[in-house]
């Protein structure tokens, strides 16, 4: 059977949350968790995680990637250092939040390593590091990738432009949210934001609207995803990340990266990080089944399907 690697950089982290819902002490998070967890709903692909941790980082957490058949040979364990830590507090729109803390450790001096059999990878996934560190990663690769996606955020643009400027071009897709859309392009229309980025390099462009779903544009083309009305939003935490694994795990499986693919990818992206979002953390993400994602889908689609005589 024909299967797919996609490689996932990112962190591997504890957060402690706080939303108007109740707090959390420190559980499992970043990135790669959110993306991996989320990727492994796709069955033909053969994922493998990158990140690092440190010696406090609990086995158990290792397995939770290991039982959903993610490769973790590219995980590093600094036996004397401290896992990556970040908590935040949510205000009760759950848009906003502020960074209550946000320590570093093992993460400062992180040297991603693809494992060489990953190196081949057809789909890379950079989630939100410094620019230089997902740079490194599409340089490791023996083969230009069929698609590498990129997701970044306000703090990189602030601290590391002209990085972020460079990685940008060596990649085909990129995921960020509105505001960052804006700051990243200098344009407030996301129509012209998108326009901007292209310019960049990304052939493709994914704006991320949290509650009021995610835009595509490519060269020219533009689609909309809603994001499904949820009657509660327990912990915004993950979501975005948890939209990038779903398109990316999409992508890998299909391996087809034509614009009307990547439509349903975003549809698959939304629709898993909809079930994200109603429980603290990744909590959710371990117990779905794929017939609650079978009827999410048809959710999202009966939710925009309406027919029109234009005339």
């Amino acid at each position: 059977r024909f299967m797919s690697k996609l490689v996932i950089v990112g962190t591997v982290a504890f957060d402690a949350i706080e939303t108007p819902f109740g707090k959390t002490d420190k559980i499992l998070g970043g990135a790669a968790t959110y993306i991996g967890f989320s990727a492994a709903n796709f069955d033909n692909v053969d994922a493998a995680a990158v990140s690092v941790v440190g010696g406090d980082f609990p086995q158990e957490y290792l397995d939770l990637l290991t039982d959903r058949k993610i490769n973790i040979e590219g995980i590093e364990v600094v036996k004397e250092g401290k896992t990556f830590f970040w908590s935040g507090k949510y205000h009760n729109d759950m848009n906003t939040r502020d960074t209550l803390a946000t320590e570093l450790n093992v993460l400062e001096h992180f040297t991603p390593v693809v494992p060489e059999s990953y190196k081949d990878a057809d789909i890379v996934m950079l989630g939100n590091l410094h620019p230089l560190t997902q740079q490194s990663v599409l340089d490791q690769m023996s083969k230009k990738p069929k698609l590498a996606i990129l997701d970044t955020m306000n703090f990189w643009m602030d601290i590391a432009m002209d990085d972020l400027k460079a990685v940008i071009k060596n990649i085909d897709v990129i995921t960020i949210n509105d505001e960052e859309a804006r700051q990243l392009s200098g344009e407030y229309s996301l129509v012209n934001a998108a326009k901007k980025i292209h310019e960049m390099g990304p052939k493709y462009v994914v704006i991320k609207k949290g509650e009021h779903g995610a835009l595509l544009f490519s060269e020219g083309n533009m689609f909309y995803a809603p994001a499904l009305p949820l009657a509660e939003v327990f912990d915004p935490t993950g979501a975005g990340d948890t939209f990038a694994g779903g398109f990316a795990g999409y992508i890998a499986k299909t391996g087809n990266i034509s614009f009307e693919n990547m439509k349903k990818a975003v549809i698959y992206g939304s629709a898993l990080a909809s079930f994200c979002v109603e429980k603290f953390g990744t909590e959710r993400m371990l117990t779905l089944t794929d017939k609650e994602i079978f009827e999410r889908l048809q959710q999202f689609k009966d939710l925009t399907q309406f027919d029109i005589e234009i005339n």
